[in-house]
């Protein structure tokens, strides 16, 4: 674990690398969240097992790649918002076939305008 640990660390020390790791964490969540939703919703029996399985192993790496790191993720959570919200849009595509509607693309700019106003105040 302390070789993980020390990986994130470095990359999570410059702002390209942090944004890598947020870029990944919010694929994660996203992607989990989606197998719940194929496992609640989009299957049955052992399609179900298996999907809700998988929602739980790739949330649990969400965690780790959010939680591993020493940073303050509190600081990052502006730009994390808006990495998760485009990573959902972008599997709701691929996996279900869903297009943003007009007031999704019009939150959505109010949650990028948000994001970038907490990135970037000083």
């Amino acid at each position: 674990m302390n070789g993980v640990r020390e990986v994130l660390d470095r990359l999570v020390a410059n702002p390209v690398g942090a944004l890598v790791v947020l870029s990944i964490a919010a694929l994660l969540e996203a992607w989990g969240d989606s197998w719940f939703q194929t496992g609640f919703y989009r299957s049955s029996g052992g399609g179900r097992a298996v999907a809700l399985v998988a929602g739980t192993v790739v949330l649990a790496l969400y965690g780790s790649v959010v939680n591993v790191p020493r940073w303050d993720f509190g600081k990052l959570l502006g730009m994390y918002v808006v990495l998760f919200f485009l990573a959902a849009q972008v599997l709701a595509r691929v996996r279900f076939g869903q297009s943003p509607t007009l007031p999704v693309w019009c939150g959505g700019g109010l949650i990028v305008a948000g994001g970038l106003v907490i990135a970037v105040w000083r």
